[in-house]
């Protein structure tokens, strides 16, 4: 099994600069070694940065035709309230560590409002939005909820690893990812989001209307090989 949920406070909040006017998150990409024709932003825990899953991309094994570009976000760096205001990459601030996650939920949005700029860039880079996918780890996967179901043009799929999902209750979705396919991975020994959490997720997004699948496996607050091996046969099915 391959822990990904590391501290790495190094990672800051920086942004690129393009043609003076907007600016972007800094991310890792990880370009397919012919023209992209689809891309895949990857969003990392509590903690972490982009670097995190930047190793996982060639252990998913993608045959050498798939012109995937792989976009790895580093999250913003800020005070972290239920881990003393340590400042660490956070996609947005916990207050609570109770069983609904008390979160900072205008920190939330405004990292999706980010990820919808990684999305606008890539179609203005050519890639359609039927063939971007959204994928998200722990915290990361709470703001990948909340960015694909609320983005404003249909999306190629959605997936959940170790995640929650932290605005269920308040969301306003888009009805034109109505149904956007959505994958949700959980650890059943996870003793930092609870499979509990992440089932509830799950079942929140099945009374909003989705159609969704849940997979479990016997791991911690980490991936696993197995877990590897299903989310490169998902993305093959939906952009090879």
């Amino acid at each position: 099994m391959l822990l990904l949920h590391a501290l790495r406070p190094e990672y800051g909040f920086k942004f690129t600069q393009e043609a003076g006017v907007v600016s972007y998150l800094s991310t890792i990409e990880i370009e397919p070694k012919t023209k992209a024709d689809a891309s895949v932003i990857w969003l990392h825990g509590l903690g972490a940065s982009g670097h995190d899953f930047e190793p996982i991309v060639p252990e998913l094994n993608l045959p050498e035709q798939a012109a995937i570009r792989f976009i790895l976000p580093h999250a913003p760096s800020i005070p972290v309230t239920v881990n003393g205001g340590f400042i660490m990459p956070a996609w947005y601030d916990i207050l609570e560590m109770d069983i609904d996650r008390k979160i900072d939920e205008g920190h939330l949005l405004q990292s999706v409002d980010e990820v919808h700029k990684l999305i606008r860039r890539e179609q203005e880079r050519g890639i359609a939005s039927e063939r971007i996918i959204i994928v998200g780890f722990s915290q990361g996967g709470a703001v990948g909820y909340h960015a694909a179901l609320t983005y404003p043009e249909k999306l190629g799929g959605l997936l959940g690893l170790s995640t929650y999902f932290a605005t269920a209750q308040t969301i306003t979705p888009n009805p034109v990812n109505k149904d956007i396919p959505i994958k949700v991975y959980h650890g059943s020994l996870d003793p930092v989001v609870s499979e509990a959490l992440g089932r509830k997720g799950y079942e929140d997004l099945l009374a909003l209307g989705y159609q969704a699948d849940y997979e479990t496996y016997p791991m911690e607050h980490q991936v696993c090989l197995e877990e590897i091996e299903d989310i490169s046969a998902w993305l093959q099915q939906r952009l090879l």
